[in-house]
């Protein structure tokens, strides 16, 4: 490499802008060693509403969805198998579970196709009462359906992956910028989205994966109306985030709007007792959150869709499975006391999770000038409790529900970490010197 081009190399990476695609690029490659094996029973839902909204008919979706949840698991098993000390030995198994599986959800697909259970977007791989919810989601299949068209299913899906991790990755790093954090901070919070489990999950192909950016947006958009002359932008971005959400999940447009809104209240009467001027900007994201909050419930009562008391149901009786509860209310309250003393005792013997929130915490609400923005952050960050609540099952695919709680140490502890790196003087990225140097040499 001549010198020339090592200083336009060495000038390039001294870019802020520059590291966060360094960062967005490793993580892609990394994602490359698991390209099938992420999707969950939902991801067929999704899956098949995303290719009935490109134009497939119910069984061309339906074999579409099959191969590839199929395909996953005998991926998986095939992986368990090579590492299993009894098993290890014996042949490949994959051939094997890939037409079992394809054989199990034809026939559960046939017979409810043949009992008449066609409406909607989705292919029916569950009752029709559960199938509703999903098609109250199309958000994240409107999503998908660029990726599936352009990319065929197996690398559709895994790229939308891609896209919308990075994504949230990106916005991590333009919240902590808008709070005027370091960039090596920036950074290592892009970076802490990426390996901590909001990076896992969000790859998944689920919905979480647009939540978590969405939800950043909104953030994004409370710290921009925590400065003077950005506010009109701040609402745009708040509201623009909270109608999406609705799009891809309304239970979350709700429990965001209504922490947003609360939130935004409590820092305004905050900052009236200490004497000090509310500002626009708290007032205004509390109106946009309570705004989002009266949309989301008007607007899903005049659509039809699944109340809470279907949604208990479902869950009381594994998906529609069993016949409804009679005294639903008292059950879940019950459910709910056990659940949370089972996840507090889990947590206690493995503390990472309660570790990382209350140093988010504590690097969010600490320092005086942003702890205005660590209220809009811990609200935000419970919505991952309010969600996890909503749903008290201690068996849903890890800690895939809370996820959202884990913002809070990924933004929170660059804000922890930066008295430490200002007192420290200066940090340069590298290769940065080096750009610095060939300059004046010029």
């Amino acid at each position: 490499m001549s010198g020339l081009a090592r200083v336009r190399l060495s000038g390039a990476l001294a870019r802020p802008g520059a590291w966060v695609l360094v960062l967005a690029a490793v993580f892609a490659l990394l994602q490359l060693a698991n390209v099938t094996g992420r999707d969950t029973p939902d991801t067929k839902n999704y899956l098949s509403y995303a290719l009935s909204l490109r134009g497939d008919g119910k069984r061309e979706a339906a074999a579409a969805t099959i191969d590839y949840a199929c395909a996953g698991s005998a991926s998986i098993a095939a992986r368990r198998q090579s590492v299993d000390v009894v098993r290890f030995h014996r042949a490949d198994p994959s051939a094997r579970v890939l037409a079992e599986c394809r054989a199990r959800e034809w026939r559960n697909v046939d017979a409810r196709l043949r009992a008449g259970q066609t409406g909607g977007h989705t292919v029916p791989f569950m009752p029709e009462r559960f199938m509703r919810i999903f098609e109250a989601r199309p958000g994240y299949p409107v999503f998908l359906v660029p990726f599936v068209t352009l990319f065929g299913v197996t690398w559709g899906m895994w790229l939308a992956g891609v896209v919308v991790t990075v994504a949230g990755g990106v916005l991590v790093f333009m919240v902590l910028r808008t709070l005027r954090v370091p960039v090596p901070l920036c950074l290592t919070g892009q970076a802490l989205y990426f390996v901590l489990p909001c990076g896992t999950t969000a790859m998944r192909p689920m919905t979480e994966g647009l939540m978590l950016a969405l939800t950043l947006a909104a953030l994004w958009g409370c710290a921009l109306a925590l400065e003077e002359g950005r506010v009109r932008a701040a609402v745009w971005l708040v509201g623009g985030s909270l109608a999406a959400l609705f799009a891809v999940k309304h239970s979350q447009a709700l429990f965001l709007g209504l922490c947003l809104a609360g939130a935004g209240a409590l820092v305004a009467l905050w900052r009236l007792r200490r004497g000090r001027a509310v500002g626009r900007g708290p007032v205004a994201v509390a109106v946009a959150g309570a705004c989002g909050v009266l949309g989301t419930v008007l607007l899903s009562r005049l659509l039809g869709y699944p109340s809470e008391s279907e949604s208990l149901q479902d869950l009381l009786t594994h998906h529609f499975a069993r016949p409804d509860r009679t005294h639903a209310w008292p059950e879940f309250w019950r459910l709910q006391m056990n659940f949370w003393v089972e996840w507090l005792r889990r947590q206690l013997w493995e503390p990472l999770f309660v570790a990382a929130l209350a140093a988010g915490a504590w690097g969010a609400l600490g320092r005086g000038r942003r702890r205005a923005f660590g209220v809009f952050l811990v609200a935000a960050a419970g919505t991952g409790i309010l969600t996890q609540a909503g749903h008290p099952d201690i068996t849903i695919w890890g800690g895939r529900l809370i996820v959202l709680a884990w913002l809070l140490p990924v933004l929170g502890v660059p804000l922890l970490l930066e008295p430490v790196l200002r007192a420290r003087g200066p940090v340069v990225l590298p290769a940065q010197d080096a750009a610095d140097r060939a300059h004046s040499m010029r």
